[in-house]
């Protein structure tokens, strides 16, 4: 069985003075308006009397703490834990007015039962009886106490489980989509090597080495979901070199970044699969030389991140493509994990070819050294 907990002793104390407190304010309230002006109350007996009465509670709540849990109402053996606490609460009374009478008999020594004649035995008793719905109560509040806060505590708790469950399963979905999209990546870039390996074999064998880059690279941050921009800029210029040695001068790319933005945190390998589309859908069905432009910017923290191309633009198969591609696709379903609805990503037509813009929050994290954020901007 789960170990029962009990509230810190310092906050039941301190609840049980400021009832104490209170009792006693209105204890003398009531003094004043039953006996003569000209008699002397003492407020420190008054306060004394009604500080013990609360905290004999207070001293007992951990040990009633621990009877709620054992015998708790809400189990399949209620009726045993009911008679149990039926015989706590009447220990609980009892030694309620143990306490009370031997506190009276320090503060009115000779003076015990003032207002009742006959024994003492049966003033104890009326003492008793009169108190007894009183303490009964109390012993209540407390079980109902340690069943609300055992219900807020495993609420809590099971809020806390459910989080942890949910940022694990985010977790191993970004993983199954990074998974999904480096062998896409891999065979495309084999693809375009083997193209060239008997026609431009000094051009292949520089791919292969850019692509071992670019492996050790990915495998070396394979764990992060997100890293820097500028990190991200690293990986996405090696990747560029892979395409400018087969484009040759076909293919040009133009950089432009705030560089106050090369700190920022963006998913990893979140501009490949846009740049990669850029070349493939925009630059490489045009005769002419294609320009590819990637920008990046911090504006009101948000980071703005575009790729754009001097492509075909928009055609019918290309609108098909954007839909349907695994690149594209794999990032949507990426942001949309990492930041709900707090992002964009826009396709706009421009002239010519397209341009292709994300939105994200703009999150800093530490980054490279200043040499290296200056010569990646």
């Amino acid at each position: 069985m789960q170990k029962a907990w009990t509230p810190p002793a310092r906050f039941v104390f301190g609840a049980a003075t400021l009832l104490g407190v209170f009792s006693t304010l209105q204890a003398y309230r009531l003094t004043t308006l039953s006996i003569n002006d000209q008699m002397n109350i003492e407020v420190w007996r008054l306060l004394a009397l009604n500080l013990a009465y609360w905290y004999v509670p207070a001293t007992l709540t951990s040990t009633i703490f621990r009877i709620a849990h054992r015998f708790p109402l809400d189990a399949p053996g209620w009726p045993r834990a009911l008679a149990v606490h039926a015989l706590a609460a009447l220990g609980f009374s009892v030694l309620h007015l143990g306490a009370m009478i031997g506190m009276r008999a320090i503060l009115w020594p000779g003076k015990l039962f003032p207002a009742y004649g006959g024994s003492w035995t049966s003033a104890v008793q009326r003492t008793y009886l009169m108190n007894l719905d009183w303490a009964l109560m109390t012993y209540s509040a407390i079980v109902g106490a340690s069943y609300a806060l055992g219900y807020y505590r495993e609420s809590r708790a099971r809020a806390i489980r459910a989080a942890n469950l949910e940022t694990r399963l985010m977790q191993a979905r970004l993983k199954t989509l990074e998974a999904e999209l480096h062998p896409h990546f891999l065979f495309n870039t084999l693809h375009a090597i083997s193209t060239l390996v008997h026609t431009h074999p000094d051009a292949a064998d520089r791919m292969i080495s850019r692509l071992s880059d670019l492996l050790r690279i990915t495998f070396s941050r394979s764990d992060a979901a997100c890293v820097t921009l500028h990190e991200e800029l690293e990986f996405l210029q090696k990747y560029l070199e892979i395409e400018q040695t087969r484009f040759q001068d076909r293919l040009s790319v133009d950089y432009q970044i705030d560089p106050d933005a090369l700190d920022a945190e963006v998913p990893r390998l979140i501009l490949q699969p846009l740049v990669e589309n850029a070349i493939k859908h925009g630059v490489s069905l045009q005769t002419g030389p294609g320009m590819v432009s990637i920008g990046a910017r911090h504006d009101n923290g948000r980071l703005y991140l575009t790729v754009r191309d001097n492509g075909v633009g928009l055609t019918g198969a290309t609108r098909a493509k954007l839909h349907g591609g695994v690149g594209l696709s794999n990032t949507r379903d990426r942001l949309e994990c990492l930041y709900g609805t707090d992002h964009a990503l826009n396709f706009l037509e421009s002239s010519p070819g397209l341009t292709v813009e994300m939105r994200l929050p703009f999150r800093r994290v530490s980054s490279g050294t200043d040499e290296s954020r200056t010569r990646v901007a």
